[in-house]
């Protein structure tokens, strides 16, 4: 809208400077002042008689810009505003997250000890208690130990890798032994899983319990959560994509990136085409 506002302003403008030049003429016969030289009752001027009918060469010659070159340059710029108002949401909603983070608010996972050393659980928890069920996600969760005096936890994202499908615990699960843990903000569940791996059931996606793609179409492996350990709760942080997990536990050496959507490649000849960040999460 405001592009054909400018357009019908620019172009009214022009209309009129055309129709004052071109009444200009009539105008100035009009207003009763001397008659043009030359007409029939003016005596013709002798050839020795009178000024140059040239001004010297090296005179100063001030025309203007010309109406042509002023139009032409009106429109490029009229067209440059144009495409700045059409194509700059455009641009910026296709380039601007490139260079913004996916920050989110830690998340409460409860009390570490819910989380036994070296058992897996599975948390059902909400990514924003004020949205409701809508932000309600799953991970998988295992306490490694003591690593250097701090405790090491593995949270593995339930998200397929492949076009985003919930993955499932590859073996036995104690729903009877679930516990709701209600926190400040909401509640959410754990219960007890025995993984042999994790599965897809849309496309048969599979993974070991390090997360690393074993069969199907996945490109690499699921997805990982940051952490921190406040009051002696586990706090869920920030997603990280990841390319391979060498090792199990708290020695697993994680080749780590910046999140990636479902079906995009981190590394590899693949993961150039796609706008990663490395991190160094050792």
């Amino acid at each position: 809208m405001p592009a054909v506002v400018a357009g019908v302003v620019v172009t009214l403008i022009f209309a009129f400077l055309w129709a004052r030049d071109a009444m200009t003429p009539g105008r100035a016969l009009a207003t009763g002042g001397p008659e043009p030289a030359g007409t029939a009752d003016a005596a013709p001027i002798p050839a020795n008689e009178g000024g140059p009918a040239m001004p010297p060469a090296d005179a100063p010659v001030n025309q203007g810009m010309p109406r042509s070159k002023f139009l032409e340059l009106s429109t490029l710029g009229l067209g440059g505003v144009i495409t700045g108002i059409v194509a700059g949401p455009v641009i910026g909603f296709a380039v601007l997250p490139a260079f913004t983070g996916d920050e989110l608010d830690a998340v409460d996972l409860g009390p570490l000890d819910e989380y036994p050393k070296g058992e897996w659980r599975e948390a059902t928890f909400m990514l924003d208690a004020a949205a409701g069920e809508v932000s309600r996600r799953t991970a998988f969760v295992r306490n490694n130990g003591m690593v250097d005096e701090q405790p090491s936890v593995t949270i593995i994202s339930n998200r397929c890798v492949h076009l985003g499908c919930p993955v499932q615990s590859g073996g036995p699960r104690q729903d009877e032994d679930r516990e709701t843990i209600k926190t400040e903000l909401a509640e959410l569940t754990v219960t007890p899983i025995q993984p042999a791996n994790f599965s897809c059931p849309c496309h048969g996606g599979a993974y070991d319990t390090e997360g690393n793609r074993i069969a199907g179409p996945p490109v690499r492996a699921l997805d990982r959560y940051k952490y921190s350990i406040k009051g002696g709760n586990l706090f869920l942080l920030e997603p990280y994509s990841v390319g391979e997990v060498k090792g199990e536990g708290a020695e697993a050496m994680i080749k780590a990136y910046g999140l990636q959507g479902p079906g995009e490649h981190v590394d590899g000849p693949s993961g150039l085409l796609y706008p990663i960040q490395p991190q160094d999460l050792g």
